[in-house]
């Protein structure tokens, strides 16, 4: 729906024909709010913890998260319901805000879901990884989807020219993959 209204209004088909750029100052993630900038409203520097996740820079980021979000996602829906889903998500898209707001102090604002849904495939790794039977096992079950993980950011950093924020994929994999270990052991 956000992402729809984007398009009509840079399509210049509803007004205000900047509201992309209106809503990023509010509610992307934006870095510098961690330091010394002022936020446009006093909740901001909390707030973009979450709001950024709901915001993406185009159609082609949405759908691409969104069928990564269906895909990862049931599993971990599956595996551990709503309220563990919820929780997941949640807490690898602000692991992947922090991260990229501590390794990035000066970058650019950044939006989409990516932390959130790096979040889900570190759950389901650490899920993967902890059924083998043996570190040999988990290390021949899970190689290849680590290997993958890495060399797709490494391509799309590159292919974006460095408008890839690898920072917020590696806070929500670590913080997937953390809640997800806490989930196991209860």
């Amino acid at each position: 729906m956000i992402e729809a209204a984007f398009q009509l209004a840079d399509g210049r088909i509803i007004a205000p024909y900047n509201l992309r750029s209106a809503v990023y100052d509010y509610a992307a993630f934006w870095p510098g709010l961690l330091g010394s900038w002022e936020p446009n409203y006093p909740m901001q520097p909390v707030a973009m913890f979450v709001t950024y996740g709901f915001l993406h820079g185009g159609l082609a980021h949405l759908g691409f998260n969104m069928v990564t979000l269906w895909s990862l996602g049931r599993i971990v829906l599956y595996r551990e319901g709503p309220g563990g889903f919820l929780g997941v998500y949640f807490a690898s898209m602000i692991g992947g805000g922090a991260l990229f707001g501590l390794m990035s102090p000066n970058g650019p604002p950044m939006v989409g879901a990516s932390g959130a849904l790096f979040g889900l495939a570190g759950a389901i790794l650490l899920w993967l990884w902890r059924a083998q039977p043996t570190l040999a096992d988990s290390l021949r079950a899970t190689w290849r989807i680590y290997a993958f993980l890495i060399l797709y950011n490494v391509v799309v950093y590159f292919a974006l020219d460095g408008g890839l924020a690898w920072e917020t994929h590696l806070g929500g994999f670590l913080a997937g993959w953390l809640l997800a270990w806490i989930f196991d052991d209860r």
